[in-house]
């Protein structure tokens, strides 16, 4: 979802039945490289010399291009030598890894984990449970287990979350004023994407991640600039682990990890650390208050079903659950891209 909004593609581009192959040709497609080598070799390419770069087959590398070009990924460009392949401006912004606004990593927890879950969905939904023990035999009762259950995984994972940042991270740090926040937590804010938007935004704030202390390692070794000063870290578990004390928390996409009861025990403890006069900013996909759409969010929330143990909620669904922490206030900003925000203060 996050991809289709990136690569602003119609809803309608395809009929309903051959979206999941448009999916699989675009995964396969970022897997094998095509848009980097694309963008490396500065001018287009055959799809004999793709495929010999590749390593691929040239009678499905030449198949595999033809897709792309047809779902205007690529450009061909037909001479009397035969037909060449370039990137096009949405392929080369948003389907290349070197791109600040790469989506690549997404792509691949997508294609090599999200889908894997979703094959389940029927029995998610007899259940009432994500389905990480069918898909990868790992325990239902631990969803972030089961995601971090090799440094590999962690490693997309949070590659993933933070090319998510790249697109909506200022939109939903610029939806209020925080310029008054000057010390942050953001709570189980990963690699740091967000952070490092926050303090971009936000100059005269310092911002500490605070997240599993496994975690912390990974974003300090291949996410956070050791020469980023106004970023520091904490190692905990914000259910089991003490809270520090802060002018603002950030808590972009945990609450709908999470059931009702564990989202009240996490906010208690946050409006207990939280400073008087601070405050709480919760980043979510929101749905219509009467549950009719947003389309992308109520697929998230199926989403959310598959792989957590939470759901997409309504913004009055949110704000009561601010209000029985003890948080006032509450205003509600849409964004209009994928992710709004919610501000409640103590």
């Amino acid at each position: 979802l996050e991809m289709q909004q990136a690569l602003t593609l119609s809803p309608d581009l395809l009929p309903l039945t051959d979206t999941f192959l448009y999916l699989q040709v675009l995964f396969t497609a970022c897997e094998l490289g095509v848009f980097d080598l694309l963008l490396e070799s500065g001018e287009p390419l055959s799809s004999d010399a793709i495929a010999a770069h590749l390593g691929t087959s040239p009678s499905g590398t030449e198949r595999l291009l033809d897709a792309c070009v047809g779902l205007k990924l690529l450009a061909v460009e037909v001479t009397r030598e035969g037909a060449c392949y370039r990137n096009t401006e949405i392929s080369n912004l948003y389907l290349t890894k070197s791109s600040p606004k790469s989506q690549y990593h997404i792509m691949m927890y997508y294609s090599n984990t999200v889908y894997l879950c979703w094959h389940y969905l029927t029995d998610a939904v007899r259940e009432g449970r994500n389905q990480y023990e069918r898909a990868f035999g790992n325990s239902s009762k631990d969803p972030f287990g089961a995601m971090y259950r090799s440094e590999e995984e962690m490693l997309k994972f949070m590659a993933g979350q933070n090319s998510i940042w790249s697109i909506c991270g200022r939109d939903v740090l610029a939806a209020f004023d925080l310029s008054p926040f000057r010390h942050i937590y953001d709570l189980g804010g990963g690699g740091g994407a967000l952070a490092q938007a926050c303090v971009s935004v936000y100059p005269n704030s310092t911002v500490a991640i605070y997240d599993l202390p496994k975690v912390v390692q990974v974003a300090k070794e291949w996410f956070v600039p050791s020469e980023e000063r106004q970023i520091t870290f904490h190692e905990g578990d914000f259910f089991k682990d003490s809270i520090p004390e802060a002018d603002l928390y950030i808590l972009s996409k945990i609450l709908h990890d999470w059931d009702d009861d564990k989202c009240k025990q996490l906010l208690a403890k946050v409006h207990k650390a939280c400073k008087p006069g601070g405050g709480v900013l919760l980043v979510e996909s929101l749905l219509n208050e009467d549950k009719s759409g947003p389309l992308e969010t109520q697929l998230y929330s199926l989403n959310m079903l598959v792989q957590t143990e939470g759901k997409e909620r309504t913004p009055a669904e949110y704000s009561n659950l601010l209000q029985a922490a003890g948080f006032t206030e509450i205003q509600v900003k849409r964004t209009g891209k994928l992710y709004d925000a919610i501000l409640g203060r103590k």
